[in-house]
């Protein structure tokens, strides 16, 4: 271990080397060709040397380390499946090789110069977790930029110094014209175009952290009128991370591999940092960051008024009560700047929401900046969690996703409504704005009656048939199905083949929660992607009891179609029913593992005996049933909640009684 100065800045450089033999770690390898099957490959020795570099920042509150240069990295591998291995190392000499080259790229592109991590050093602990970070990122200007600086850089990389095949040296550095990908994980966007060696930009972004600490990377590309080709520059990357006082760590590589730092005391509080292009010569790019808050696990967030709301969420962490129980009341109000994937130009978009195993679908809009307002409820889990939201623009021959983005709900307080703007992941544009609230279910009677709906009354629904589907098929038919979602339950149908006008007179029971009833027709293939050939959502809340229903429902999202249904709402006059009535015996659920199990056994089969058709029905039959398994499944879970959820009531009837039991027991005994 040893001190030394580079420019102002103190350095310690110590000698690492860590040797290991304790430690087992197995690998479960897939083998190409000529080897077929799979492989066990077990880790039983690490040995890792090199030499680190600490710098300590922030007068000694924070310290960046990094490897100087690649360290020598040394994995012992056996193969087979534990302690006694069945091959030894020596049979496949390349496995170690190429495990020990994937260890050393990881830390090449995390912890080698010039690239550092950071460890703060609390001085206190405040207890609280960080959870996600809302920040607005504005690419403002490039400065000294030029293709001769790029030159030396892009030949390294891609073993050439020439562009879409055009020297280099027959273009102005005037006529540059460049754009700034920002990206955080896989959430990535774009600015425009701008031309010259100082382009300006002030295109401001919304990003979201999902820890703690997060590194935005600026990646600066060449755009071409003539090609739709953009040709990669250079890049630099500016890491950000949260310190217990609650202000923020920002941090880049500087010139000559120095370090740049800059911490917002508060958050709302602006921060510019010049970072150099990592592999350029003089290029640099300016950026404006603000860090909008910060974001903890019970509830409470850091603002411009930082400790204020620590003190605020302290007394009000004692409060909080996150149970099963609460409904979350989510509203998905609207879209803009959606990303549109078809050909066309054409908008058709919809969103898919998911919460635990709970999911929902907004109706389709057919704009770029659709309004929704639709809300939808789900039941809350114990200890927050994530809320998935999920988008689609609907296709002829399958949707096309246009974002997806996961939203913490850790933290909600009773009567609170949370309204974001979320930015959507794995696209270029996108955001949408949600409405969330928590909502305690205070009255008894309401829930009462609910359960009442949940256990008593029954949705028998008859699926008659359907007429004038769509095609889906190259022949001019369809192999239509109807699969029905209602809540966290799906069931389907058979599949009548080879028609446009299909008959399936089959009959579907749900217990009556008051859930969506959503159908949805799709065209069966036993290999491709199954296309939808219609949907529709069943209202059938305000439908008399035991009155049946007879509807002819058009379907949406497709030309033309219609659905025959009959519906009614049982309910017995009885208070208590025979759960027998509506549920499977124990010996039905005990049968569905056995009776998959034969029909996997006649798959193989007809496999073997290249019967096709009988191979698409049997995998059909085999389908649907694993959706009843499944049906089953949540039912139960569904009746465990309830169950749970009424002797809670139970116990706290109990406590709040005025002759608690044990007295009653005692005086009893005392009698006897």
């Amino acid at each position: 271990m040893r001190w030394s100065t580079i420019g102002d800045q103190r350095v310690m450089q110590v000698n690492f080397d860590w040797n290991t033999n304790e430690m087992s770690i197995l690998l479960l390898a897939k083998l190409a060709k000529p080897l077929m099957g799979t492989a066990r490959i077990v880790i039983n020795s690490l040995h890792i040397k090199g030499d680190l570099l600490i710098i300590p920042i922030l007068d000694g509150k924070t310290l960046l380390y990094s490897f100087v240069s690649t360290p020598e990295v040394r994995i012992g591998i056996a193969f087979g499946s534990g302690g006694s291995q069945s091959l030894p190392a020596t049979e496949w000499p390349g496995v170690s090789y190429w495990l020990e080259k994937l260890f050393s790229d990881s830390l090449v592109k995390s912890m080698v110069e010039p690239r550092r991590r950071c460890l703060p050093l609390p001085a206190v602990v405040l207890r609280k977790k960080v959870v996600g970070c809302i920040v607005y990122i504005k690419v403002v200007s490039a400065n000294k930029l030029s293709r001769n600086c790029f030159k030396v850089y892009r030949r390294q990389q891609n073993g050439t110094a020439t562009t879409s095949g055009v020297s280099e040296n027959s273009f102005d550095d005037k006529d540059l014209q460049t754009f700034v990908e920002a990206e955080v994980g896989e959430l990535t966007r774009r600015t425009d175009v701008r031309l010259g060696s100082t382009p300006r930009w002030d295109t401001l972004f919304n990003m979201v952290f999902h820890d703690s600490k997060g590194t935005v990377r600026f990646n600066l590309y060449e755009s071409h009128p003539s090609s739709v080709k953009c040709d990669y520059l250079a890049s630099c990357e500016i890491k950000i991370r949260h310190v217990v006082d609650d202000s923020t760590i920002l941090w880049a590589i500087g010139p000559d591999s120095g370090v740049i730092v800059k911490q917002a005391q508060f958050c709302g509080d602006e921060v510019e940092m010049v970072v150099p292009f990592e592999g350029a010569n003089s290029a640099e790019l300016k950026v404006s960051i603000v860090v909008q808050e910060w974001q903890f696990s019970d509830g409470s967030h850091s603002s411009n008024h930082t400790r204020a709301c620590f003190q605020q969420s302290l007394s009000a962490k004692s409060s909080l009560q996150l149970r099963t129980g609460r409904k979350l009341n989510i509203t998905v109000v609207e879209g803009r700047n959606l990303a549109a994937k078809d050909k066309f130009g054409k908008f058709d978009q919809y969103f898919k929401l998911q919460y635990g195993k709970a999911i929902q679908r907004t109706r389709t809009v057919h704009n770029q900046n659709p309004v929704w307002n639709q809300t939808f409820e789900f039941d809350e889990i114990g200890g927050g969690g994530y809320l998935r939201v999920e988008g689609f623009s609907e296709e002829i021959f399958g949707d096309e996703n246009i974002g997806s983005a996961q939203i913490n709900l850790e933290g909600l307080t009773d009567g609170s409504v949370r309204d974001v703007w979320v930015p959507l992941e794995k696209v270029w544009c996108g955001e949408l704005r949600l409405k969330i609230e928590a909502v305690k279910v205070e009255d008894q009677e309401g829930s009462r009656d609910s359960a009442l709906g949940s256990s008593n009354g029954m949705i028998k629904l008859v699926l008659i048939e359907g007429r004038d589907l769509v095609a889906a098929d190259l022949r001019g038919t369809s192999d239509p199905y109807v699969r029905v979602h209602y809540g966290n339950l799906k069931k389907r149908t058979k599949v009548i083949y080879k028609t446009l006008n299909p008959h399936w007179n089959q009959t579907l029971e749900f217990p009556d929660d008051g859930s969506p009833l959503e159908l949805h027709v799709k065209d069966y293939n036993a290999l491709l992607p199954r296309s939808s050939i219609g949907e529709c959502v069943v209202e059938y809340q305000g439908l008399p009891l035991n009155q049946m229903a007879d509807k002819w429902i058009p379907l949406q999202g497709v030309k033309r179609g219609e659905i025959h249904i009959q519906i009614t709402r049982k309910f017995p006059e009885f208070r208590k029913t025979n759960s027998a009535d509506f549920e499977p015996t124990l010996s039905e659920l005990h049968e569905i593992p056995n009776q998959i199990k034969q029909m996997m056994i006649k798959c193989r089969s007809m496999i073997e005996d290249g019967n096709l058709e009988g191979l698409s029905t049997t995998l059909c039959e085999l389908e649907t049933l694993e959706d009843t398994q499944g049906g089953y499944i949540v039912q139960l879970e569904t009746e465990q909640m309830l169950l749970l959820s009424k002797v809670k009531e139970l116990g706290q009837e109990m406590l709040n009684s005025p002759y608690p039991s044990h007295s009653r027991i005692y005086s009893s005994e005392s009698v006897n």
